[in-house]
């Protein structure tokens, strides 16, 4: 698996079936369970490096623009509604995918995809009858690119972001 086989998997997605976003994703499915486990592995690690990428306060403020502020540590942001919000991005393809980590003000608003976070277990497991245990080297949960999330002058602690947050939800300041 490379990042042209990846781009090629995505694109296999059957956009006439939105509103099921299993149905959306079963051609890329069936696709990635042809191929071999290794195979499998490296989409998640490199889907997990593009979410991981657009995990930015940038992309936050834009996804949020108008409701939330990413340097307001007394506003609460979902650490999983920013990473469905990232899936859509992934999902829309390589050409999306680009123009929005090249700029963050072009991040889409209220849209969600979560259904991409399973498409590799679900492939692994109809390809071999066996659990799905790989866990990517990069972590594309929501706060964790520590360089995506410096702060700037404008960001203040507040009571989403001290120590008695869980650390998942939890906003660097």
């Amino acid at each position: 698996m490379n990042e042209i086989t990846f781009w090629e998997t995505i694109a296999f997605f059957d956009w006439d079936k939105a509103g099921d976003d299993d149905a959306v994703m079963e051609p890329a499915r069936q696709a990635l369970a042809a191929m071999d486990d290794e195979s499998i592995f490296e989409f998640e690690d490199i889907l997990s490096e593009k979410l991981h990428a657009i995990d930015t306060r940038e992309h936050c403020r834009a996804c949020y623009a108008g409701e939330l502020d990413p340097d307001d540590g007394d506003d609460y942001i979902s650490a999983d509604g920013f990473l469905y919000a990232r899936c859509v991005v992934v999902a829309n393809g390589r050409d999306f995918y680009a123009s929005v980590l090249a700029n963050p003000a072009s991040m889409p608003q209220d849209l969600e995809f979560e259904a991409l976070l399973s498409l590799p277990g679900s492939a692994f497991e109809q390809r071999s009858d066996e659990p799905y245990e790989h866990v990517p080297p990069v972590d594309y949960e929501s706060f964790q690119n520590v360089n995506g999330w410096l702060p700037s002058s404008d960001t203040h602690p507040g009571k989403f972001t001290g120590s008695n947050i869980p650390p998942g939800n939890r906003r660097p300041t």
